[in-house]
C-alpha cells in the first residue's frame, strides 16, 4: 500500500509540510494547488524538494468547474486544463483531480459530460497525464460516485479514471458496496476521511469537521473493504480539513494521519480475511486486563508531600527498588510507585513538569504482542536501559511524553515484583480503596483525537461519545476510552483559564491531572478517610439541594452524601457516587468512586459542579471570584 496525505490536511509552509509528513512515513502527497501557489517556489524545484524527502507527488488538485459547460465556458475550461497539464509535467506527477462542477452554468447531461471527458483525456494523453473524477457530495449535477462512474465509463478513455472520497460516498450516506461493482482499474485514486456525526451543511462539514479515519463516525471499514474487493492496489490518501488540525503542530498532525491508515487497513485485514490489503499483517487488538502500577516522578525535597498524600489516603509504604530510589506504596490492587532518582527517565519527566504521573504500567494477556502492534502502528518505543539483574519491559511514550509500559498478567505479575523491587507483604486494606478506575488525561484540545486514536487503535478498545464540559472559565472536550480494565477520560483543553488549560500550562504539557480509585463503601471510606486527615473538596450546599429534588432521593441518602461531600448521579444501568480530593502535589487530585449496578459512567453531568468548587478551593483567602 502506497501511503499519501493532502498538503491541505497540516498546517505550517511547504517546506514545514513535507519535512513533517516524511517524518511520520508517508510514502507521497497529494499537492493542494493553493499550498503550491503560496509557497512561491519554482515547479520544478517543488519536485526536487519532494523527492529529496523521499517522497512521490501521487495527485494534483483540485480541478473545478470542468463538465457540462456551455461555451465559452468550456473552451476556457481546456484552457487551464492544458495549463495545469504543464505545471504537472513540471512537478513531476501524473494525475490530476477533476471535482464535480458547482458552477451554476453546468447543464448536467451523462452523455454531454461524458464527452467533456473524452475530449479531456485526448489533451491528457498528449501531455503524458491522467485525469480522476471525483463527484463532490455536493456537486451542482455529479454528487454521487455511481453517476461519477458512469460518466467514466462512457468517456471510455485510458487516461480517464475514477477518484473516490471516503467522505462524499459516506456523508451522503451511499451504500459503499455499490464500489465492488467497479473494475479497480479505472479507480485511479482513493482518497480517505472520516468525521463526526454531525447533522449540518454537507460542504460546511467537509471544510471543517473533516478527521482522520477512526477519529469520527463514518463506516470507513466498509467503504475500504468494499475498494480492496475491487482489487484497487493505487495509494490511500487522506484529504483532511479540519481547523484543529491545520491549527496543530504539524508533526503530531501527520503521525496521526499514518497511524489511521495502518489502522483502517488492518481493520478491512479482520473483518475480511480473504482481502489481499497492505501492509503485512501484524498482532490483533487486545483487551487491557487493568493497571498494574502508576509511577510519579518527583524529587527528595518533594517527596514528603507526595507520600503524605498518599498515607491520608490509606496507601502504605511496602518497600522499594532494589537499585534505585523508588518507593513502593499499596492499597488493594492498587500499586503507586514514588521515584525520586536524579537521573533517568523519570528524573526528565520531573524536572521536564515538576511531580507527575511519569509511568502508567498496563497488564496484558501478551505484552510481546502488544508490542509489536503498537510499534506496527507507529507508536515511539522508547527503551529506557535496565539495570542489572532488572526486566527489560516495553515501553512507548504516550500522553505528554509519559511512559506506557506492558506486562504479561499472570499470577501477582510475580517477575518484575521479584526480580526489580524488594517488598516487606505489609498489609495494604487502608481505606477500602481496592483498584484503579480510570486515569484523567488532560492536553490540548487539538491533540485529543490523535490520543483517542492510539488507545483505539493499539488496545482493544471503544470509545464513548465525546461530551462539553462547562468550566466557569470556559468549555473543555472530555471522551472517555474503555479497553477491558483500562478507562481513561481524555479532556481536551482549549481556554487557558479553564482548570484543565491552567493544569496543561503550569505543568508544562503533563497528561495525567487525576486519579480514580475505586471502593465498594464510599461512605465507610470517607469516614476512614476523614480519620486520617485526607483533604476532600467540599462541595457547595446548592448542589446537594439540587441533586435531591433531581433524583428524588431519599431525604437520608441526600443527607449522607452532604455530610461527607460525596457526589452522586444515576443513569438506567445504576448509581455512581464519587468524592474528591483537594488539589495535591503537581496539580493532581484523586477522585474516589463506587459504581453501583451496571453504570458506565463518569460522572460528567458533576463535572461544572465540582470544577467550581475546585476553583473555589483554589482560590487564596481574600480574593473575589471572576
Amino acid at each position: 500500500m502506497q501511503t499519501s496525505i493532502a498538503t491541505v490536511s497540516i498546517s505550517g509552509s511547504f517546506r514545514d509540510k513535507l519535512a513533517a509528513i516524511a517524518a511520520a512515513g508517508f510514502d507521497g502527497i497529494e499537492i493542494f494547488e493553493q499550498d503550491f501557489i503560496a509557497s512561491d517556489i519554482a515547479p520544478r524545484d517543488v519536485g526536487a524538494m519532494v523527492r529529496d524527502h523521499g517522497l512521490t507527488i501521487t495527485l494534483f488538485q483540485p480541478f473545478r468547474d470542468f463538465e457540462g459547460l456551455p461555451e465559452p465556458h468550456r473552451s476556457r475550461a481546456f484552457a487551464r486544463a492544458a495549463r495545469k497539464f504543464d505545471l504537472m509535467t513540471q512537478l513531476g506527477t501524473d494525475l490530476m483531480l477533476v471535482c464535480s462542477s458547482v458552477h451554476p452554468a453546468a447543464m448536467g447531461g451523462v452523455d454531454r459530460m461524458a464527452q467533456d471527458f473524452r475530449d479531456l483525456g485526448d489533451l491528457a494523453r498528449a501531455h503524458g497525464v491522467r485525469v480522476g473524477f471525483e463527484a463532490l457530495c455536493w456537486g451542482r449535477t455529479v454528487n454521487d460516485h455511481r453517476d461519477a462512474w458512469e460518466v467514466v465509463r462512457r468517456a471510455d478513455d485510458p487516461h480517464v479514471g475514477l477518484i473516490l472520497d471516503s467522505f462524499h460516498t459516506l456523508a451522503r450516506g451511499i451504500p459503499p458496496d455499490s464500489i465492488r461493482a467497479i473494475p479497480g482499474d479505472r479507480i485511479f485514486f482513493v482518497q480517505l476521511a472520516d468525521a463526526p456525526a454531525i447533522p449540518m451543511d454537507l460542504l460546511y462539514w467537509s471544510r471543517h469537521f473533516r478527521n482522520m479515519p477512526g477519529e469520527g463516525d463514518l463506516d470507513i471499514t466498509a467503504f475500504l473493504r468494499a475498494v480492496a474487493a475491487t482489487g484497487y492496489a493505487g495509494p490511500l490518501s487522506l484529504e483532511i480539513f479540519n481547523d484543529q488540525f491545520r491549527a496543530g503542530l504539524p508533526r503530531l498532525v501527520a503521525r496521526d494521519g499514518h497511524r489511521s491508515l495502518i489502522q483502517a487497513t488492518d481493520r478491512v485485514r479482520r473483518a475480511e480475511p480473504a482481502l489481499a490489503v497492505d501492509p503485512p499483517a501484524f498482532p490483533p487488538p487486545a483487551r487491557v486486563d487493568g493497571i498494574e502500577f502508576v509511577e510519579f516522578a518527583t524529587s527528595a525535597d518533594e517527596a514528603p508531600a507526595v507520600e503524605g498524600f498518599l498515607a491520608a489516603a490509606g496507601f502504605a509504604p511496602v518497600g522499594g527498588h532494589v537499585s534505585k530510589q523508588v518507593a513502593v506504596w499499596r492499597q488493594g490492587a492498587i500499586t503507586v510507585l514514588v521515584n525520586t532518582e536524579t537521573q533517568g527517565f523519570a528524573h526528565t519527566a520531573y524536572v521536564a513538569h515538576g511531580t507527575t504521573v511519569s509511568e502508567i504500567a498496563l497488564k496484558l494477556p501478551d505484552a510481546a504482542a502488544a508490542a509489536a502492534r503498537a510499534t506496527a502502528l507507529g507508536a515511539d518505543r522508547l527503551n529506557p536501559a535496565p539495570g542489572p539483574g532488572e526486566l527489560s519491559i516495553p515501553a512507548f511514550r504516550g500522553v505528554g511524553g509519559g511512559l506506557i509500559r506492558l506486562l504479561d498478567d499472570g499470577p501477582d505479575l510475580g517477575p518484575i515484583w521479584q526480580a526489580d523491587f524488594r517488598l516487606t507483604g505489609a498489609d495494604t486494606a487502608g481505606a477500602g480503596l481496592t483498584r484503579i478506575d480510570h486515569i484523567g488525561q488532560t492536553m490540548p484540545y487539538d491533540e485529543m483525537l490523535g490520543w483517542a486514536l492510539f488507545y483505539t487503535a493499539i488496545f482493544d478498545g471503544a470509545k464513548a461519545p465525546m461530551v462539553d464540559v462547562i468550566d466557569p472559565d470556559g468549555l473543555v472536550r472530555s471522551q472517555a476510552v474503555q479497553s477491558g480494565g483500562l478507562r481513561v477520560t481524555l479532556n481536551g483543553a482549549e481556554a487557558r483559564r479553564t482548570l484543565a488549560g491552567r493544569f496543561v500550562a503550569d505543568s508544562f504539557g503533563a497528561a495525567v491531572q487525576h486519579i480514580a480509585l475505586a471502593t465498594d463503601d464510599i461512605f465507610a471510606t470517607a469516614a476512614d478517610l476523614a480519620r486520617r486527615g485526607f483533604p476532600v473538596l467540599p462541595i457547595g450546599a446548592n448542589y446537594y439541594d439540587d441533586v435531591e429534588a433531581r433524583f428524588g432521593l431519599a431525604p437520608a441518602l441526600a443527607a449522607r452524601l452532604r455530610a461527607a461531600n460525596v457526589m452522586y448521579d444515576e443513569d438506567a444501568g445504576g448509581q455512581f457516587f464519587q468524592l474528591y480530593s483537594l488539589t495535591g502535589p503537581g496539580g493532581l487530585f484523586l477522585e474516589i468512586v463506587q459504581r453501583q449496578g451496571n453504570y458506565a459512567g463518569y460522572g460528567a453531568p458533576n463535572a461544572p459542579f465540582r470544577i467550581a468548587a475546585q476553583k473555589r478551593a483554589g482560590r487564596p483567602a481574600g480574593l473575589p471570584s471572576r
